[in-house]
């Protein structure tokens, strides 16, 4: 039994997938893997069934109906993870922008005292590759924005590479939980930093993806620029009652 599980949302990631999963299960270290899909029509949650037969006990499918969204899918995972053993819980994109090979770093950082470790792409010796510069700028100055509004010393606000230890997710109220897109990687970490866990960015390599469609809309910038705003003059309640 792993103490490891690693959350990859889906939606028709047919190119990507498979490698994916090979990609994971091929780390030194051991990790299970859940796919939560919503409702991929090109076949993404087939393909994942057909693996699950080469990976028992190791790759887990949930699948829901509708594309609901990249927070509800990540809150999903937590859930189903939380009901289970695992002490770690990481997440990360199935289009390999984020190394798989980094998760082993992440789950060292937390292992020597950090209560959730963030993929950065603004720390010292972390990289962009293969992005337009104007995008580069606009998700930098996006996290400089988040810093200066929500007043939280963490550099990469956006990043969507993580790990969480157990203590974090369960101290915090899923419900509260307002945002979807990159609002909600903003929302958990200032939830985590709220609640006073100990932070640590691991500088890490962001290549963008070569195969399949990005998911990245003006709606999500917008969902951000509004979200920020609005995380920042609502009062911090996402502490669970105990």
């Amino acid at each position: 039994m792993s103490d490891n599980i690693v959350i990859i949302p889906t939606y028709n990631e047919k190119e990507n997938i498979e490698r994916m999963v090979r990609k994971v299960f091929s780390l030194t270290h051991p990790f299970h893997l859940l796919i939560v899909d919503d409702g991929s029509p090109d076949g993404t949650a087939a393909i994942v069934k057909i693996l699950m037969n080469e990976f028992p006990e190791r790759l887990f499918l949930e699948e829901r109906k509708d594309k609901l969204g990249l927070g509800t899918a990540y809150i999903h995972g937590f859930k189903w993870a939380l009901q289970r053993q695992y002490e770690y819980v990481f997440e990360m994109d199935c289009d390999f922008s984020h190394n798989p090979e980094d998760l082993i770093r992440l789950r060292e950082a937390c292992v020597n005292g950090a209560d959730m470790s963030i993929g950065s792409r603004y720390v010292a010796d972390g990289k962009i590759e293969n992005w337009p510069r104007g995008r580069v700028l606009m998700s930098y100055y996006a996290s400089v924005y988040v810093r200066i509004v929500l007043g939280v010393r963490i550099h990469d606000t956006t990043a969507g590479f993580k790990c969480y230890t157990r203590k974090v997710l369960e101290s915090i109220n899923f419900d509260e939980i307002k945002f979807v897109g990159y609002a909600f990687q903003i929302e958990m970490k200032y939830t985590a930093y709220k609640l006073g866990f100990k932070i640590e960015e691991v500088p890490i390599t962001f290549t963008d993806r070569v195969e399949g469609v990005s998911k990245m809309s003006k709606g999500i910038f917008k969902e951000a620029f509004w979200g920020v705003l609005q995380m920042r003059f609502k009062k911090i309640n996402q502490l669970k009652a105990l």
